[in-house]
């Protein structure tokens, strides 16, 4: 029996077993599909079994054939050392199935790879699957813009604007509720006094304790009715001539009743345009001219007292209200302590 000059030649027949199970001819000298063999034997047994294969014992698993590897050159396949046996308890792993006499091995299936990108093109720009955005000129960084003011005709507020007879205080505090964009009010202690009709406490006629008495329920009826306005979101202004030497019945008195976040303010415009003011009135608001200049003259003790002071001498009421406006302003974003 001759063989094609470089095939392997076969192993040699033993007798009683048929050819090795590790060499096939169908991988040398293709022809009709053979039809499928027993299992590869354990590694250590050269024969072939004579009979069926016995079934597994039961609760055991199967024995698994060594796996092999393709025969290379021609050569005959080697076998591969057993999967480690399952554990106590665990399931059996299922296996390939074992390879079959005269049918070929099969090749790995080859790893999947990229289609190569056409010659010329651009990789795109891109970070994973975020495309990136297209680079332009970087601007120049901007100002911060200025803090914007508090705007004093929005906010809920109380003032208290103090001043001697004459110096407009009435005037410009109702000029400045007049033109608020929020509701408010305007409380004036010489109108709260004048609501006592019979045995009213004219100060023309002297200053006493009934005329004092009066005062300061005038006071307390105002911090009352400010106190109200405010609990109910309208701003108020109160005017009143109260005198710096006098702190218990004056600025501290109007603390109490309408309480710590009262702003003051005096108006103090010179003696003589507080005189020709004072000319104007009649009734029971105008006084002697020796009374307003002694008024006049204890409020000077204001200076040095920290309050913010506006001398409306050449202002008209609408700047007075204006100049008002910009030092409430002020106190807002930075609460003063008086």
């Amino acid at each position: 029996m001759q063989h094609a000059v470089g095939s392997p030649l076969p192993p040699p027949h033993q007798s009683g077993h048929g050819p090795n199970a590790g060499w096939s001819p169908a991988a040398h000298h293709p022809g009709p599909q053979q039809q499928p063999a027993p299992a590869s034997p354990p590694p250590g047994y050269t024969g072939t079994p004579s009979g069926p294969v016995p079934p597994a014992p039961p609760h055991a698993p199967a024995p698994r054939p060594p796996a092999q590897t393709p025969p290379q050159h021609g050569g005959p396949a080697q076998p591969q050392p057993p999967a480690p046996a399952p554990q106590h308890g665990g399931q059996p792993q299922p296996q390939a199935p074992a390879p079959h006499h005269g049918s070929p091995p099969q090749p790995p299936a080859p790893a999947p790879q990229h289609a190569p990108a056409p010659q010329g093109s651009r990789p795109p720009e891109t970070t994973g699957h975020l495309p990136l955005p297209p680079g332009g000129p970087v601007g120049m960084p901007s100002v911060p813009p200025a803090p914007v003011a508090p705007d004093p005709t929005t906010t809920t507020l109380a003032v208290l604007l103090i001043g001697p007879a004459g110096a407009g205080k009435t005037s410009v505090a109702k000029y400045w509720a007049d033109h608020r964009r929020v509701p408010t009010a305007h409380i004036s202690l010489d109108d709260v006094r004048e609501w006592v009709r019979s045995g009213f406490a004219d100060p023309q006629r002297g200053w006493n304790d009934h005329s004092e008495a009066q005062y300061r329920l005038a006071r307390r009826t105002c911090g009352f009715a400010a106190r109200n306005f405010l609990a109910n979101g309208i701003s108020c202004i109160l005017d009143d001539a109260i005198f710096p030497d006098r702190p218990a019945v004056g600025l501290g008195g109007w603390k109490r009743h309408v309480g710590p976040g009262l702003l003051p303010v005096v108006l103090l415009p010179g003696l003589e345009v507080v005189l020709e003011r004072n000319a104007e009135r009649s009734g029971n608001r105008r006084l002697t001219d020796e009374e307003v200049a002694r008024i006049h003259g204890r409020m000077a003790g204001w200076y040095g007292s920290g309050l913010p002071i506006i001398d409306n001498s050449q202002l008209d009421v609408p700047t007075t209200a204006q100049v008002l406006d910009d030092i409430l302003a002020r106190a807002i974003a930075s609460p003063p302590k008086w």
